[in-house]
């Protein structure tokens, strides 16, 4: 309802008329911050919500039922790019800025909104003088998963997260058309697998993908797809699988996002690193099997979702890490083809029974899953 207000615990009173976002790229944080706006939706269904986004994170927004408008920030312009943000944002005036990107273009940005309340995070965690941009701050807290990071936003405005929820299945009936168009002509379920990402150092070696595309064909029955963009080590990564795989898989690379989230959508299995895709993944609750080694995956890893179907080749045997932004270079190399074929084996045990009409895309508050 116009004029709708929350309650914060440490400012009073946060009216929620328009609430403008910045968090504009990064395909995994964008997904991290939909059941941000969910809590704030539940609590305030007439809640207007305008994002400020890049070209590439926006394609898989735009049509989300939540969000009302998009402005787009084109970082490749430069000082042009800023200056057309400053022009639109100056005739949005908002109740509320949510500065959820701890770098110092988004506090740029931040600056050029015009709202009195100005959220972002604490001094220690806001990156590039971050805070000097914001009006409140959220508490500090220790380091946790990035999905929890970005709920202390919903906690600090008294907005329960749980059941935590994204939406990003099909939203509408082109959509839904064009999800059953593709997956017709399969006569086995897809296994999705994401080939590479945008630092090469999160990347699992070509001709390993290569093996495991035939054992999940051979062994699982399932019809591997290649997925991801078109970046040029993208299509070598394709090159090497279909000139390696015994039995050729399916390749969808240059889909584009939404039309990924449908693929995802309708999937037996997805295999992915550390990338958007696996983020989408978990929001689509889809069972994932993640390969990760050069991040840490207690901060980015599944969310609360298939953790037993991760690989974890960031620590090493036995270490108890903390949670923390340090990088492991070279850790992807140690993650065998059998580590990967073995968590399929756990998902032909424990998940292959939940098909895609069974997907629930809620998550639980509390889920005992090992580490």
């Amino acid at each position: 309802m116009p004029g709708s207000r929350i309650h914060t615990a440490p400012g009073g009173a946060v009216p929620l008329d328009h609430v403008l976002v910045v968090m504009m790229s990064a395909v995994g944080d964008v997904v991290h911050v939909l059941p941000v706006l969910q809590a704030i939706k539940r609590v305030s269904p007439a809640t207007k919500i305008t994002w400020v986004l890049q070209a590439g994170p926006a394609t898989l927004i735009r049509g989300h039922p939540l969000v009302d408008e998009i402005v787009l920030f084109d970082r490749a312009a430069g000082l042009r790019g800023f200056r057309d943000i400053r022009r639109a944002l100056a005739s949005r005036p908002a109740s509320l800025v949510l500065n959820l990107q701890v770098y110092f273009k988004a506090g740029i940005i931040t600056s050029f909104t015009q709202s009195a309340v100005k959220l972002g995070f604490d001094r220690t965690r806001a990156r590039d003088m971050n805070w000097l941009f914001t009006t409140h701050r959220v508490p500090a807290h220790a380091m946790q998963h990035v999905q929890d990071q970005y709920l202390e936003f919903s906690d600090w405005l008294g907005a329960p997260s749980d059941p935590v929820t994204w939406g990003l299945a099909p939203w509408n009936d082109e959509e839904r058309a064009w999800q059953r168009d593709f997956i017709t002509p399969f006569e086995r379920p897809i296994a999705p697998i994401v080939i590479a990402t945008s630092k090469a150092e999160k990347d699992w070696a070509p001709a390993r993908w290569a093996e495991v595309c035939d054992a999940l064909w051979s062994d699982f029955g399932l019809h591997p797809v290649l997925v991801g963009g078109r970046s040029p080590r993208e299509l070598a990564a394709e090159r090497v699988i279909l000139a390696q795989a015994r039995h050729t898989p399916a390749s969808a690379l240059g889909s584009g996002l939404r039309r990924l989230a449908a693929i995802i959508d309708c999937s037996a299995l997805v295999l992915s690193p550390d990338t958007g895709p696996l983020h989408m993944t978990v929001a689509l609750q889809r069972p994932v099997v993640s390969l990760i080694g050069y991040s840490n995956p207690k901060r980015v890893g599944p969310y609360r979702w298939c953790r037993d179907l991760m690989i974890d080749a960031y620590g090493e045997p036995g270490e108890e890490y903390p949670i923390s932004m340090e990088n492991r270079t070279g850790r992807m190399p140690r993650i065998s083809v059998r580590d990967v074929l073995d968590r399929v084996e756990r998902w032909r045990t424990d998940y292959a029974d939940r098909g895609p009409s069974a997907r629930d895309d809620t998550v639980p508050e509390i889920v005992a899953q090992p580490e």
